[in-house]
């Protein structure tokens, strides 16, 4: 397989990174919040939208759509049951213990329901592949990641900055207090957040699971760590930053993993991002915060 091949297929992971690091990048940005358990709803949504396929009889397309709402609710949830409650709380550490329980939580009632057995994820869409040139071809897969990827950061984009969520969510960003004294629902804006990010790790769990099809209770965990270092690398808080972040993880992991060793492709990826982190503490498209005292 010659270099192209291997940066369309790092193109491709990256692509399902960016999706996932969204939602950590739009949690962090808004509610200054680290949701470990996100990777978890990528898992759930996989066995949500595999049951809808195999044991409903659904098309693909409803199939994602069942996830997407089922993840979207799980979200809300966790955010209503686990996190709203310790928003204030005068320790931050208290969160990141709580997350961590709760992806723990996630992962055992998985592992109850369905077993530690790994399921092979089922083909739920076909698409024709692409022929670039001799030795040179795109599967209709990767087209598909590629260009949802887009199409998601390019739409949400222009809801943060052009609908009045979008612009509430921007405005308590900045400053929970002054956003609630203009009358914004702080509640209600964190809880959007979440759902959309839990939204988007439904898709990413299928476009994940459908390239790399073994199904498990502990699925989300690898996936939803790279792509939180994906959305630090990027500059976590920002939306651009999730893609950048998200496709030069990928390209380095399978680079590394074609030319030097799959064993050590998570090393060096950790490594590259310590050695950006020294460089630039922010991220690559991180802003430096303020605090005011």
């Amino acid at each position: 397989m010659s270099f192209l091949n291997f940066l369309i297929d790092g193109i491709n992971l990256g692509s399902i990174y960016a999706i996932i690091a969204l939602g950590y990048t739009m949690v962090y940005g808004i509610a200054r919040m680290l949701n470990f358990a996100h990777g978890d709803i990528i898992m759930v949504g996989g066995y949500i939208s595999l049951l809808s396929f195999v044991s409903a009889g659904l098309p693909w397309y409803l199939a994602i759509i069942v996830a997407v709402v089922g993840c979207t609710a799980l979200g809300m949830t966790i955010e209503f049951v686990a996190y709203r409650p310790l928003r204030n709380a005068t320790s931050r550490l208290a969160v990141l213990i709580t997350a961590i329980g709760v992806s723990f939580l996630l992962q055992n009632l998985a592992l109850l329901l369905f077993g530690a057995n790994v399921i092979i994820y089922p083909t739920m869409i076909r698409l024709p592949n692409l022929v670039i040139a001799d030795g040179l071809m795109v599967s209709g897969l990767t087209i598909l990641t590629i260009v949802s990827c887009l199409i998601i950061m390019v739409v949400l984009t222009l809801f943060v900055h052009k609908t009045k969520p979008g612009q509430a969510m921007l405005a308590v960003s900045e400053d929970k207090g002054a956003a609630q004294l203009m009358g914004i629902s702080i509640n209600g804006t964190i809880a959007l957040t979440f759902a959309i990010g839990s939204g988007l790790a439904a898709i990413a769990g299928f476009l994940f699971l459908s390239t790399y099809p073994s199904l498990e209770p502990i699925s989300g965990a690898m996936p939803g760590i790279r792509a939180f270092v994906a959305a630090v690398f990027g500059g976590i808080g920002s939306i651009p930053g999730a893609l950048l972040g998200g496709l030069i993880l990928g390209v380095i992991q399978i680079l590394a993993t074609a030319y030097i060793s799959s064993q050590l492709a998570d090393a060096i990826v950790f490594g590259v991002l310590i050695m950006v982190l020294l460089v630039k503490p922010t991220g690559l498209l991180g802003k430096k915060i303020q605090e005011k005292v």
